[in-house]
């Protein structure tokens, strides 16, 4: 096992002092050298937030509640036997391929591309240099990857507006800037992770709202959008170990791209246990219910701004925000035991959706 990139921590710690059932576990929050933060159940690693490696933020390595890793390892380390596609499939990130003062296309064919792709604003933060750099090195796409690299946005991490332990949950907030390849800013997003573990299921709730803080914006209809994990590769349905995709329509692996759900899962074995992870998306969130990017090759993204780039029946989904306007998105990713039903991701969505966000 070759390593990239694994976090190191300080002996900083933030303890929660208000006291918890016998089933909830103990959350500390450990801050980074490169800057990021760590949080920790029970004294064992639960998730890093890593703010200084590619393009964006991302959550990794990330451990269930037995202690087994839920994420894909690829690209941080190489691990014999994982699947090696999709370098930007990091843990849990989000991106939006097309977003910014301006609108941007590319033609959907992807060998013999000659004409230039154009930009007018903004980039893409659902990719990263790698993606691109892989695609130059085959000679039938190296055009398409020196455009769509000269294309490539940030998502920089400001600050940390809030880092506290409560009870039972741990709280990371920040602000970061989305800035295009000339590094102009052209959108704010204030992002709020709640993170809380027990015996049974972990969970990570992610709040964002996405702010025109610097002009009008659209967001375009793309498929590759939203709030994404990449699973181990033996829960991929197509590793054809077990693995299964449903959601709360009882639609079931490939048939589920695209379909709008009040949740999705996917669940599978892991190190010869049997684990899952839902996305529940809650009734507050943009565009409810929401359609689900998610593949049996292992991606699973709840994606709001795709519409019918995923959907040919639906109208154009472009989101359109004026000076000032912002987009809400909440969700609540659930680690559990066994497949949804063992997991009770149906009891969950239905709690989630009493909460007020």
């Amino acid at each position: 096992m070759h390593s990239r990139f694994f976090p190191l921590v300080t002996s900083f710690v933030l303890l929660g002092a208000a006291s918890l059932s016998a089933a909830e576990l103990t959350l500390s929050i450990e801050k980074t050298p490169s800057g990021g933060v760590t949080i920790k159940a029970g004294g064992q690693p639960f998730a890093t937030y890593v703010i200084d490696q590619v393009n964006k933020p991302y959550l990794w390595p990330i451990y269930g509640p037995t202690g087994k890793a839920m994420t894909r390892a690829y690209p941080m380390l190489d691990v014999p036997g994982e699947q090696h596609d999709h370098p930007h499939h990091r843990g849990i990130t989000f991106g939006m391929e097309s977003a910014g003062g301006g609108a941007w296309s590319f033609p959907q064919k992807w060998d013999g591309i000659t004409g230039e792709e154009k930009m007018t604003g903004g980039g893409d933060t659902w990719h990263e240099a790698r993606t691109f750099e892989e695609m130059q090195a085959n000679p039938k796409s190296a055009l398409r990857g020196k455009q769509r690299l000269g294309m490539l946005a940030r998502i920089v991490h400001r600050e940390f507006t809030e880092l506290k332990v409560d009870g039972d949950k741990a709280v990371v907030a920040e602000i970061c800037d989305y800035l295009d390849p000339s590094g102009k800013r052209f959108l704010t997003e204030e992002r709020r992770f709640t993170f809380r573990a027990s015996a049974d299921s972990r969970s990570i709730d992610v709040d964002q709202d996405l702010i025109a803080s610097d002009g009008p914006i659209k967001i375009d209809d793309r498929k590759d959008a939203g709030l994404g994990i990449r699973l181990p590769s033996s829960m991929a349905v197509e590793s054809k170990q077990g693995g299964e995709i449903v959601n709360s329509e009882g639609i079931k692996d490939v048939a589920a791209w695209g379909k709008k759900a009040k949740w999705c899962d996917y669940h599978g074995p892991v190190e010869g246990e049997a684990l899952g992870v839902a996305m529940l998306s809650h009734p507050s969130t943009y565009r409810f219910p929401t359609q689900w990017h998610v593949r049996p090759y292992g991606l699973f993204s709840a994606n709001p701004f795709g519409a019918r780039d995923m959907d040919k029946s639906l109208p154009d989904g472009t989101t359109s925000l004026q000076n000032g306007e912002r987009v809400k998105l909440r969700h609540r990713i659930l680690f559990h035991k066994g497949d949804a039903a063992e997991g009770k991701v149906e009891a969950a969505f239905e709690a989630y959706a009493k909460e007020s966000k």
